[in-house]
This record gives C-alpha cells, sequence and structure tokens, in this order.
C-alpha cells in the first residue's frame, strides 16, 4: 500500500474521518446488473472455466465528504471480504489460486486485461467493481496517474500471488477448484447477483 494512503487509512479509522456510518451504506451503492465472462484455461493461465468474472458499473457512489477508498473497505467489510488494501493493479500478468478477489476503483481509470495472454481488455472507472474467482489471470494495460484501486477477500481464502510458469499448472488447477463459494457478495451481500451467477458456475 502506497505510505500515504496507508497513513489516510490509519488516521481515518482512528477518527472516523471521511469513512462512512454502517446504516449509510445502501444508500452509497446503486442497484445494477452484473455482467459477466469466463475465461477458459489456455494452458499457462488457468483462469476459473466455471466461474465468471463479474464488473458491476458504476455501482458505488462517491458521496461528498467520503474518501471514497473508505467507502469500498466498508461495504466490503461488511459483507465479508476483508484483508482489504489500497494501490493500483500489476502490470504483469498474475493470478490467485487460494482465494478469489474483488477490486474497486476508488479514484481515476484504468484498462485492464482478464484472462491471461489472449484474454479480454476491459476499461474501469472510478465506482467500477470486479470480482474475479480464483485463477483468473488479470494485469494493469494502462491507467491515469490518479488510479487508486481497493482490493480484499473473502473468508477462509488462502492468499497467494503466482504469474504463468511459477507454479506446476495440474496443481494449479487443483487447489482453483477447492476454493469455495463466498457467503456474500462484496457489494450486496446475501441473495447478490454474484452469488446467483456463481452458484449457476457450479452446477454447469
Amino acid at each position: 500500500m502506497p505510505l500515504f494512503e496507508q497513513i489516510k487509512k490509519t488516521v481515518e479509522k482512528a477518527t472516523g474521518l471521511g469513512r462512512p456510518a454502517a446504516e449509510d451504506l445502501p444508500g452509497l451503492v446503486n442497484r445494477r446488473a452484473a455482467h459477466t465472462y469466463v475465461f477458459e484455461d489456455d494452458g499457462k493461465t488457468p483462469n476459473n472455466p466455471r466461474l465468471p468474472l463479474v464488473v458491476y458499473r458504476d455501482v458505488v457512489r462517491n458521496e461528498h465528504g467520503l474518501d471514497p477508498a473508505a467507502i469500498f473497505e466498508e461495504l466490503f467489510a461488511a459483507h465479508g471480504w476483508a484483508r482489504s488494501w489500497r494501490n493500483g493493479i500489476y502490470d504483469f500478468l498474475h493470478f490467485h489460486t487460494g482465494t478469489h478477489e474483488v477490486l474497486g476503483i476508488a479514484r481515476g481509470h484504468a484498462v485492464a486485461q482478464f484472462g491471461g495472454e489472449r484474454g479480454r481488455t476491459i476499461d474501469l472507472k472510478a465506482g467500477d467493481v470486479v470480482v474475479l474467482p480464483a485463477g483468473t489471470g488479470h494485469r494493469r494495460r494502462s491507467a491515469s496517474p490518479d488510479l487508486l484501486v481497493v482490493g480484499a477477500y473473502p473468508a477462509g481464502g488462502d492468499f497467494d500471488q503466482r504469474r504463468p510458469g511459477e507454479i506446476a499448472h495440474a496443481d494449479a488447477v487443483r487447489k482453483i477448484a477447492a476454493v469455495g463459494l463466498p457467503a456474500k457478495d462484496p457489494i450486496y451481500g446475501d441473495g447478490g447477483p454474484l452469488l446467483h451467477a456463481w452458484s449457476l458456475g457450479r452446477r454447469a
């Protein structure tokens, strides 16, 4: 986490300044449909052929007087997605074999590639959220200088960060298949579109 953001987060948590109250969170969320993308294993990046990548567009409002990063942190934490961080998106291709991940665009905009070398590029801007199932390759292609991303993980996951070739492919596939579904959607909580999309994927 950049030092400035680390200090800012610490001060906010100590004072409450810039952070939304729990009762304010529902009013900071727009109702949006889930855009889904499925990426097949390409032999290098395992991806997650059963669970789709989910994108929510313009789903979180930037309320005046609140730190947009703090809004994402509080929303994610309220729905069981913890261990949050503030940073950007790495420019090298990587994936996680032991956990799902949510990325909230708090500030700026970026073009990110998902799904590996032959994956899809998606334009992201402040207010957007991307939920990556375990195994999904991702990297930054370009970004505005002010890009700030908040990431978090559901309970029970085992964080790792791998580049293609850093883990035996069969081992990666096996680990990814063993990652359970999260208890809640990181934005909408119980009954959110993510849970529906991923439950359908598990049954396919």
